[in-house]
């Protein structure tokens, strides 16, 4: 089997971190492999040797390649592909399809097949850009009312990966970051977006010429990794939030989470930012 180049490599785990990115994964996941693809495209030494010279303990000690990764790229090499992205490629896109009312076998295939999409995010998105309802066979009814499906069957989605992250456990003050300094990461990212001083991504939801218009933000405060963005949501379109509705993804000691900072429209916190969820704890600290 000849021996793939770090090119090779570092493109299979850009296309890890792709797919992940699509079925809405854990960004700090995402970007672990995005990271590790970086490495190892820019490594001298062929990152093949570290696995058949077996020394895969130099292969961990690397930057940004973990026991995780370093297994993939064991695969890659020793077997010539990654089970990983295989199973991530693998999605069936049509059965998925077919689980959202008002879609059929005919009309799901017909989905895959002209707008190549294999994700209820990317169904998503087609419906509110137009594409959807230009296939034969979707009238406008038909399509409101998948929007309708799409966002309850998201909304769950993303619900059920919350209580996976937080079963069994009671949040304490230490396993989450304080108010003041969500609102402190909220008040630089936005300063720091307006400058036009973050990388920007182009995202697959409700991007249809994938514009690079996303600002991302990755920093590190009280020993905690945040991932913050502007919300891409379908309600953060309607609503013409994209440019308020601020998510914070924050992770520390195996504990990931994340809170979304809106400005508030109504009621004794009108005008100001505060953090969904947390209303007792961003009162106190407005001192209302």
């Amino acid at each position: 089997m000849k021996k793939p180049t770090n090119a090779q490599i570092a493109d299979v785990l850009e296309r890890i971190s792709d797919a992940l990115e699509a079925q809405d994964a854990n960004p700090f996941r995402v970007r672990a492999y995005h990271e590790g693809a970086s490495v190892v495209r820019g490594l001298d030494a062929p990152v093949a040797d570290f696995v058949r010279e077996k020394r895969l303990d130099d292969l961990k000690a690397l930057p940004k390649i973990g026991d995780g990764i370093a297994a993939v790229i064991d695969e890659i090499v020793t077997l010539g592909h990654s089970n990983l992205l295989q199973d991530l490629e693998a999605n069936e896109a049509e059965a998925a399809f077919m689980r959202v009312p008002g879609i059929g076998e005919e009309l799901a295939q017909r989905i895959v097949e002209e707008l190549h999409i294999s994700s209820l995010a990317e169904l998503e998105a087609a419906a509110h850009d137009g594409r959807l309802e230009a296939l034969p066979g979707f009238g406008s009814g038909r399509v409101e009312g998948i929007r309708t499906a799409l966002a309850g069957m998201l909304s769950r989605s993303a619900q059920s990966k919350q209580q996976k992250r937080t079963s069994g456990k009671t949040v304490q003050d230490g396993d989450r970051p304080s108010v003041e300094l969500l609102l402190d990461i909220d008040r630089e990212y936005r300063q720091r977006a307006a400058n036009n001083e973050l990388h920007k991504i182009a995202p697959r939801r409700f991007n249809p010429d994938n514009e690079e218009w996303l600002p991302v933000m990755h920093i590190r405060r009280q020993g905690w990794s945040f991932t913050v963005l502007f919300s891409n949501t379908a309600q953060a379109h309607e609503l013409g939030k994209t440019d308020d509705w601020v998510v914070i993804y924050y992770e520390r000691d195996n504990v990931e989470n994340q809170n979304t900072v809106v400005t508030e429209t109504q009621g004794s916190l009108k005008g100001k930012r505060v953090v969904r969820g947390r209303d007792s704890e961003t009162k106190t600290y407005y001192g209302v």
